[in-house]
């Protein structure tokens, strides 16, 4: 998942500081004295009078998207098919702790992901520079700060133990997925949660960083459910904790034009390990 990197949350919080200094600054300076001079009618700027009309909106706005729910769109087919291309998500700011807006540093911790969490983070990038770097991701945790992973023969392997995979039948793709339609359906048995993806038999990877990882202490080993049409940590490494968004836990909207735009049935549904 790939947003383009405008930083909504700075741009909040510069217009919430601009009218709330400007409507303070008249409040308190000159309010007064302009309805002394001029009575009760007294009218005021009308950039104070739009800084005070606009500046709970936009604070209420603030906190709401830092503090509790943000909402995103899914651009890649990287989550199917638990995430459609077109999905509209909502994703929980404060089930990994409260954190300050832009500078995304925890200042009241709260919970740490769980094995089978969807998770919105910034990416950490392949390499130093990396301009695609702090983009919004989603994908899945798999691994957990201690564990050692290995992706054998399209088989994820926890600590030494094969995680059982269950085909349920061929994928029928539509809209903007029809490209996956025939991919392998199946449920995935994470250790007390599962979920469904998707994997394409004739699909061979070369993977950069090896088969086998060890997840360093404050990071996370992340997988798309379209297990051969993602790239993450079996290509660029952990997330660092400090990375984390939130938590996507419910479809709101889905619009792809590709299926006839909304798509009513997704509406409303949680997100399997989101719950």
């Amino acid at each position: 998942m790939g947003n383009i990197k405008l930083d909504f949350a700075l741009i909040l919080v510069c217009l919430s500081a601009v009218t709330g200094v400007i409507w303070a600054i008249d409040h308190f300076l000159f309010a007064k004295a302009r309805v002394a001079k001029q009575g009760e009618a007294a009218k005021e700027p009308l950039l104070v009078e739009y800084s005070r009309s606009f500046f709970p909106v936009i604070f209420i706005v603030l906190i709401i998207r830092s503090f509790i729910a943000e909402p995103f769109r899914i651009p890649s087919s990287s989550m199917m098919p638990s995430l459609l291309i077109g999905d509209f998500i909502l994703v929980n700011k404060f089930s990994y702790g409260l954190r300050i807006p832009v500078l995304n540093k925890e200042f009241v911790a709260i919970g740490k992901p769980r094995r089978g969490d969807v998770v919105v983070f910034k990416y950490p990038g392949k390499f130093p520079g990396d301009p695609m770097a702090g983009t919004d991701y989603i994908k899945r945790v798999i691994g957990l700060p201690g564990d050692t992973v290995s992706y054998l023969d399209k088989v994820v392997h926890i600590n030494g133990v094969a995680v059982s995979q269950v085909p349920i039948g061929r994928y029928e793709g539509v809209g903007q997925g029809s490209g996956m339609t025939g991919a392998i359906r199946s449920i995935e048995h994470l250790p007390g949660r599962e979920h469904e993806i998707l994997q394409d038999p004739y699909a061979m990877h070369s993977l950069p960083l090896g088969d086998t990882w060890v997840v360093p202490e404050g990071g996370y080993l992340v997988l798309g459910d379209n297990r051969d049409n993602s790239e993450d940590s079996r290509y660029w490494g952990m997330v660092p904790e400090a990375n984390l968004v939130g938590r996507a836990f419910f479809i709101w909207m889905n619009w792809d034009s590709q299926n006839g735009g909304i798509d009513f049935s997704r509406i409303g549904s949680v997100i399997r390990g989101g719950e």
